[in-house]
C-alpha cells in the first residue's frame, strides 16, 4: 500500500496539497487529457429509443443480426 501524506496549510499558505508518487501523477495527466463525450440531442433521443425499444423486447440479438446481414461465422 502506498502513503500518502498532506502538507500542512501553514507551509502552503491555506491551500491543502497532497504528495504522491509520480507514476500516479502522470497517469493521472494522462486522464486529463481525455475528453468526454456529450451526446447531441438527436443522439441522446436516439439513445432513450433505443432503451424502450429493448424494454419492449424489440431488438435482435448479434447472431440474428449476423443472419440478416448474411454474416456467418
Amino acid at each position: 500500500m502506498e502513503t500518502i501524506a498532506t502538507i500542512s496549510r501553514n507551509i502552503t499558505k491555506g491551500e491543502e496539497l497532497v504528495v504522491i508518487p509520480r507514476r500516479e501523477y502522470d497517469e493521472l495527466q494522462e486522464l486529463k487529457q481525455i475528453r468526454e463525450f456529450t451526446p447531441t440531442l438527436a443522439q441522446k433521443r436516439a439513445l432513450e429509443q433505443g432503451r424502450k425499444n429493448r424494454t419492449r423486447g424489440n431488438f435482435l440479438t448479434i447472431d440474428e443480426l449476423g443472419r440478416k446481414l448474411g454474416i456467418t461465422g
